[in-house]
């Protein structure tokens, strides 16, 4: 049983410590963060640990009754291993505390694939994790990416990848602070950052990105055209999505229709904040021409990673050396089935 912390108890933190909670083979020493409000009060409420991450936000939490352990180096003298899932750039300043106390980590994919040196993608480089001091488990849109483009390349199909992303504006829970209305807003470089990204996970990936924000805040939507190595059959690229665990193939014609309709189903199905740990792929909109493959998918930016992040829990510390095995584990203590 190893001991991991979780500093940031945010959209992602609070997913990966209840994902870590229900886990056998590694337990949740704690969660560590700057906020006293009614974020910590549900932590509280699991009866989770809670450690402050400065001193001002230990007098906070003290001033507020919150029962805090104590301060983040308190938390870190008890730890294994530290997923770090605060705010884009705060986990870069945390690197430096984690490496002097030779504590291994992994961050999210808000951070530059610089920082660990490793990039992870369960499906795809898990062996080459193992025993590492540090990895990122890349960005939502990313990890769709993978699952769906390391599918066609294990089935020798894939030559090349372009892709469009309609990307949701914000959060959900802050769509008061921003976001757009009545407007859609390009990325101006092409390829957006995602392609790039998903090189530095698999450098043989021939991907172009582009990306358009939207004003949504239900998940992100993915328009691929991929160029295939030879003619292929529908069933064939069927075939080999249905290779990972981790896509889920819908219909159009049994009314999902829409990212609000499957956030529906996820939630009629009893996940957790109705996550969708799966990539949403359309079996009855997918076409392919000749040596063309077209198809779309919806990407869940709060779940995805979720199971990617306790995949690489298992590969750091060793607990599993084989990746089958952990997204086995992992999919079952997760519901996905």
């Amino acid at each position: 049983m190893k001991s991991i912390a979780v500093v940031g108890y945010g959209v992602i933190g609070k997913r990966v410590a209840d994902a870590i909670n229900v886990q056998d083979d590694m337990n949740l020493i704690g969660v560590c963060d700057v906020i006293s409000d009614w974020r910590i009060q549900n932590a509280i409420r699991k009866e989770y640990d809670i450690y402050a991450a400065t001193a001002e936000a230990e007098k906070e939490m003290k001033a507020a009754s919150i029962p805090a352990k104590g301060n983040l180096q308190d938390l870190l003298k008890k730890t294994d291993l530290v997923v770090d899932c605060t705010p884009k750039n705060i986990a870069a300043k945390n690197v430096e505390i984690y490496k002097k106390l030779s504590i291994k980590f992994i961050l999210q994919g808000g951070e530059k694939h610089h920082t660990t040196g490793h990039s992870f993608s369960a499906e795809n480089n898990y062996q080459s994790a193992i025993n590492l001091d540090a990895t990122r488990v890349v960005s939502c849109n990313t990890t769709s990416i993978l699952r769906t483009l390391t599918t066609l390349k294990r089935a020798d199909l894939l030559d090349y990848a372009r892709g469009t992303l309609l990307r949701r504006a914000t959060d959900p829970w802050e769509s008061h602070l921003g976001g757009i209305m009545n407007t859609m807003v390009p990325e101006k470089d092409i390829p957006s950052h995602q392609g790039p990204d998903a090189k530095s996970v698999d450098p043989e990936l021939d991907v172009i990105t582009a990306a358009v924000k939207v004003p949504e805040t239900l998940s992100h939507m993915h328009y691929w055209n991929v160029k295939l190595k030879k003619q292929a059959t529908k069933e064939e690229v069927l075939n080999a999505f249905k290779t990972s665990t981790r896509i889920k193939l819908i219909n159009y014609d049994q009314g999902l229709v829409s990212n609000n309709t499957i956030k529906e189903m996820f939630l009629d199905m009893g996940r957790p904040w109705g996550d969708m740990y799966e990539v949403a792929l359309w079996e009855d909109m997918l076409k392919v021409v000749g040596d063309e493959l077209f198809y779309a998918y919806v990407v869940d930016n709060q779940a995805i990673v979720i199971p990617e992040t306790i995949d690489a829990i298992r590969a750091l510390t060793g607990i599993e050396t084989d990746a089958a095995k952990s997204i086995a584990k992992t999919n079952i203590s997760l519901g996905i089935i």
